[in-house]
């Protein structure tokens, strides 16, 4: 096999190269496992099927049955669990599909809230604005009002002096 050949190896072929084996104790017998998984997980795996055995193992009757009974039985309860654990993942899942459509409805909010808000800041601020524009006249009305009130005393002041001459 030349080099690139070699190079050519295809990523399955490479972790089949990297396989970890290691001995396992399961039920009293020394197994080899080998897979891609660390050596502590594939341990962790035999530990499980212990326990298993051994919780089987604990109930009244189970060892007068057959060894192919218990093999069955020890099955039946891994696939339990299995199946068991499926469940709680695709509940999980539903879970999590409905945080994020809620969370997807909470931002959606946030955001139309910002803009209303980022709209009131403007409309306070041009309102500010008309009420500085506003102010600003108010000397300039005032003293137009003292004018026209002027105006009006001394307008009366001369109508009352014309009534008072014709009468």
């Amino acid at each position: 096999m030349s080099e690139n050949e070699k190079d050519k190896k295809t990523k399955a072929e490479k972790t089949m190269d990297s396989k970890n084996y290691t001995d396992v104790l399961i039920n009293g017998k020394i197994y080899t496992l080998g897979g891609a998984e660390e050596e502590s997980y594939l341990q962790q795996v035999a530990s499980y099927i212990n326990e298993k055995m051994s919780g089987l193992q604990h109930q009244p009757g189970f060892q007068r049955q057959s060894d192919d009974y218990k093999s069955v039985m020890t099955c039946l309860n891994l696939a339990d669990d299995y199946f068991k654990e499926r469940q709680y993942a695709a509940r999980l899942e539903n879970e999590n599909q409905n945080l994020e459509k809620e969370t997807y409805s909470l931002k959606h909010e946030l955001v139309s809230t910002q803009m209303k808000l980022e709209a009131l800041h403007r409309e306070t601020e041009e309102l500010r604005r008309q009420m500085k524009e506003l102010m600003l006249r108010i000397p300039e009305r005032e003293e137009a009002l003292a004018v026209s009130e002027t105006a009006r005393e001394a307008e009366l002041e001369q109508s009352g002096d014309q009534n008072s001459l014709e009468g």
